[in-house]
């Protein structure tokens, strides 16, 4: 298994490198063009073509791994990999292209068959904010321990939840019960923020995140005191592919339960 220090300093130069590709499409028209369909079914944007390539370039210097990634789909190499990279290069792509400051690099490693996820990283690219965890070893914000809030009654919580268009009705009863709700448009940053007491829980029932929107968020958190289940309240199961969708419900621990008893819908994932 890789070593903190060269998982980190890999994570940080390619998203670097992600950053640098695409400075000069932040907030331009362009950035939001369409350039094709992406491995998992939805529109690749110009700036997220920018973004994957670049990420590509260095991880394939890595050594022996295997890439999952939004657009491209899966990577290979020629040889047997050792370790799998689940990436996503932008999330919070409509926010850079419109010039909205809130979008990150994702990254998770695991195993070559994705058995087990032990590493997670996950940059701010407006402020320059590094989160990290490695498995059994904490999650860190800067280097720096973090933890979740300790905020115990729902009628307190900050919620980023995610139930428009058809869910509205699945979220309604809880959008009354908290204290405030959030949609910020970016969900690897936004479970960072329930990990270190930003936020007290994110919700999403609209069962169309997927593996590489989670896997180093969901990491993250659980090295924190945090709860990560799927929308019926059991152990939310990442499957390898970057098409399988899911709903997730994430807090800090509290209130979990009374969270799950007000989100309407059935969940659909497995």
């Amino acid at each position: 298994m890789q070593s903190i220090q060269s998982l980190l300093e890999v994570c940080n130069h390619a998203s670097k490198e992600a950053n640098e590709s695409i400075k000069d499409l932040v907030g331009k028209k362009e950035a939001y063009k369409s350039v094709y369909m992406g491995a998992d079914g939805t529109r690749t944007r110009l700036i997220d073509d920018r973004a994957e390539k670049a990420i590509f370039e260095v991880l394939k210097s890595y050594g022996n791994c295997r890439i999952l990634s939004e657009e491209y789909g899966e990577y290979i190499p020629d040889i047997k990999p050792e370790i799998t990279f689940v990436i996503d290069p932008l999330d919070g792509t409509y926010n850079a292209a419109h010039g909205i400051p809130f979008y990150s690099t994702s990254i998770a490693v695991g195993n070559a068959d994705l058995s087990s996820i032990y590493f997670g990283y996950v940059k701010n690219l407006c402020t320059g904010d590094i989160y990290h965890a490695y498995k059994g070893g904490g999650a860190y914000l800067n280097g720096e321990p973090i933890n979740t809030s300790n905020i115990k009654l729902l009628r307190n919580f900050s919620v980023s939840l995610y139930g428009y268009h058809n869910n509205v009705e699945d979220t309604l009863e809880l959008s009354r019960k908290v204290r405030r709700v959030r949609i910020l448009g970016s969900v690897a940053l936004e479970l960072c923020y329930v990990a270190c007491g930003k936020l007290d829980a994110f919700v999403d029932i609209r069962n169309s995140l997927r593996l590489i929107d989670v896997a180093a968020g969901k990491l993250i958190l659980e090295e924190t005191n945090g709860k990560v289940t799927n929308g019926k309240g059991t152990e939310l199961h990442l499957q390898d592919s970057v098409v399988n969708r899911l709903s997730m419900i994430a807090s800090n621990g509290h209130a979990h339960r009374d969270i799950l008893n007000f989100v309407g819908r059935k969940d659909e994932s497995k």
